[in-house]
């Protein structure tokens, strides 16, 4: 009977999923694009996205996927993964990625999103760890990559940038069956020296790492760089972040989380060793020690102190190169956590310690609470209960000035379809924890409480709805306000129709601010205001995306700002060619737009747009056999309103920007 019912989900999930292999001509990207607000791509988001690409590159078998398996994909919450669990034990295996779309809370975008990141292969597989194995079975890939401009900057011209305009990267990575993994990165910012001046090993930034999981009582194992995240991350989150909308989704987490750190971004890291054990059945540790180089800007005293530490890797010039690495950085600590039908509970210590002595501005109002000192000290409790249709977690911290900290989620799911969530958090204006990251309006973890309520509903196989709305409170003013008792809201509203071939999305989001009017003798509300309305459909051969971006700031004055953009995409024999063009009309910075533009592997293009001008760009794609990879790319944008684009060193004379990508990827 059990065979009969696995045959008619099958069958139902075939009939009624949208059509798979139209779906796999997309790349995952497009749909990680559906699912994130309307929120900026920075820098810092580099290793976030690089994270989904390492994960992309090694599916998960679905069929003999742990927990702990899809606790590593950042957009599922605690929910889906349950449910995901439950639908494995009862049908014992997935047959086809369309019963993913027979999982109520997933719906389908994140239904469809999972299945770039899993494979459907057999329930059982050999657990054994064989050298032999790994020699035969394992996987290297390059992938090398260039940017050129043709375009000169002002840094160039003038010759205070140190190195020449390129900007290319190299990677390599080894995956045996997602048990052993080993990597080295080489990176170089458009600017900085290579091999020579203090760069004369060659790249300005280099990276190796090694993980090995699931080895008996070893479930994790990480050795050079990696990535940490334990409880909610009060005390200790260098792991992930993807902005509000997807760190929801990972917030009620409970174990804690070793990953290596295969990004190029030199910020956000540990170097050294970490590892997580199985103590027994309802018990884990997870113990780490990182002892590494920083950036940091000198205060040029008779103590060498520093005021600031600096992750955005960039030594383009004489001062940045200053900055690059004069200052040591000791992290050590571990996890306790006890988890059983259900509950769990943890306790996570970590010890930070300089050789340089932190002493920021304080001098600045905004700064008056900034972390000081050469040692900090940081201790968290975390908790939660899981059920059927509940789910509690939380976390409480303090830190060696005993300031506390502690956010708190609850998860109802009110119908199989349905589910409301609701955050309270308080991080009091004095706590610092310099690793901290978890889920605040203004980005840290200090002087914020708040409350946020939202609702995840898939209406039905055509319909989802998202929203959510977020108050927060600052007790001490942050950066452009002079006056304490700020306040802010955030409220966001997604609606999803999908019917075979089509996708249409309209989203909305509006956020409210204070700030220093001009005279800075009050602050004053800053609103903003957001909507974008999206259609994917096929037609023939083609894919095409058409978009409409709107955005209003006001503050004291209006600025209004629009993007209509079209992207079309066409499969040939061995070859994928896509481009995109867009207006973009906006009356300042303040109103300007994003759009999501197709680019290199490993690089996710989020742009952001302001004044007046155009957006094109095209790209190919040609798969040569089963080991090579070729990607070209070359994007311009026009300006109609100015004769310079950007300012200082990055200033270029023109008022126009091309940029030409390569990319080489070999599998072996």
């Amino acid at each position: 009977m059990k065979i009969h019912i696995g045959h008619i989900v099958l069958v139902i999930a075939l009939l009624t999923a949208p059509k798979v292999n139209a779906q796999q001509e997309q790349r995952w990207e497009d749909c990680y694009a559906e699912v994130i607000a309307i929120e900026g791509k920075d820098e810092e988001d580099i290793p976030d996205y690089e994270l989904l690409c390492q994960l992309a590159d090694h599916p998960i078998n679905i069929n003999t996927a742990t927990k702990e398996d899809l606790e590593q994909l950042p957009f599922l919450n605690n929910q889906q993964i349950e449910d995901i669990m439950e639908y494995l034990y009862r049908y014992h295996s997935l047959r086809s990625v369309g019963e993913l779309y027979m999982i109520p809370s997933l719906g389908n975008a994140y239904a469809r999103l999972l299945s770039y990141f899993i494979t459907i292969g057999e329930p059982k597989e050999n657990n054994r760890f064989s050298w032999q194995d790994m020699l035969h079975y394992g996987r290297h890939k390059v992938i090398a990559t260039l940017n050129i401009p043709t375009y000169q900057r002002r840094g160039f011209s003038e010759g205070k940038y140190l190195g020449g305009p390129l900007k290319h990267w190299l990677r390599y990575t080894f995956n045996y069956a997602n048990r052993l993994e080993i990597g080295l990165v080489g990176a170089q910012d458009a600017g900085e020296p290579f091999f020579k001046r203090q760069n004369k090993t060659g790249y300005d930034y280099h990276s190796f790492y090694l993980m090995l999981r699931n080895q008996g009582s070893l479930k994790a194992l990480s050795v050079g760089r990696y990535r940490l995240r334990m409880g909610m991350g009060l005390v200790m989150n260098c792991d992930y972040g993807f902005g509000k909308q997807m760190l929801l989704q990972a917030l009620d987490r409970s174990s804690a989380t070793v990953r290596p750190h295969s990004s190029r971004s030199e910020g956000n890291y540990l170097q050294g060793v970490a590892a997580t054990f199985k103590l027994n059945k309802a018990m884990e540790a997870t113990a780490f020690l990182s002892y590494r180089k920083v950036d940091a800007t000198l205060r040029h005293d008779s103590l060498g102190s520093i005021s600031a530490i600096i992750t955005n890797g960039y030594h383009r010039t004489e001062t940045e190169m200053e900055h690059k690495h004069n200052t040591w950085q000791l992290a050590t600590g571990g996890h306790l956590r006890y988890f059983n039908n259900g509950f769990h509970a943890g306790a996570t210590a970590l010890y930070t310690a300089l050789s340089r002595e932190l002493r920021p501005h304080t001098t600045q109002l905004y700064k008056r609470w900034a972390a000081t000192g050469t040692r900090f000290y940081n201790l968290g409790i975390d908790y939660g209960y899981t059920g059927h249709r509940f789910s509690l977690n939380g976390e409480v911290a303090t830190d060696n000035h005993q300031a506390f900290a502690t956010i708190n989620k609850v998860s109802i799911n009110v119908a199989s379809n349905l589910q409301l969530s609701a955050i309270q958090r308080f991080y009091a204006y004095k706590y610092n924890g310099l690793f901290a990251r978890s889920f605040a309006d203004a980005g840290a973890v200090q002087d914020e409480s708040g409350l946020y309520l939202g609702l995840n509903w898939n209406i039905n196989r055509a319909f989802s709805l998202f929203a959510y709305g977020d108050y927060a409170y600052f007790a001490w003013p942050k950066y452009g306000q002079s006056f304490a008792g700020a306040h802010a809201l955030d409220g966001f509203l997604q609606l999803n129709y999908q019917h075979k071939k089509t996708l249409l999305t309209a989203q909305y989001r509006t956020r409210y601010r204070q700030r220093d009017n001009k005279e800075k003798d009050m602050l004053i509300n800053r609103n903003e205001h957001r909507g974008r309305i999206k259609a994917d459909y096929v037609l023939g051969p083609w894919q095409l995306r058409t978009q409409a971006n709107l955005t209003y700031a006001l503050q004291e004055s209006g600025s209004l700002g629009y993007m209509l953009s079209q992207s079309i995409l066409r499969h040939y024999k061995c070859i994928i060619v896509s481009a995109s063009l867009g207006y973009f009309h906006t009356q300042d910075y303040s109103s300007r737009v994003y759009t999501y533009e197709r680019g290199m592997l490993y690089d996710f293009s989020f742009p952001c747009f302001f004044g007046h001008g155009i957006r094109y760009s095209m790209t190919a794609r040609s798969d040569l056999g089963r080991h090579l990879t070729l990607i070209a790319k070359a994007g311009t944008t026009d300006y109609f309103d100015r004769s310079v684009i950007g300012s200082g060193l990055q200033e270029i004379a023109h008022s126009s920007q091309t940029d030409i990508q390569l990319q080489a990827i070999v599998k072996l």
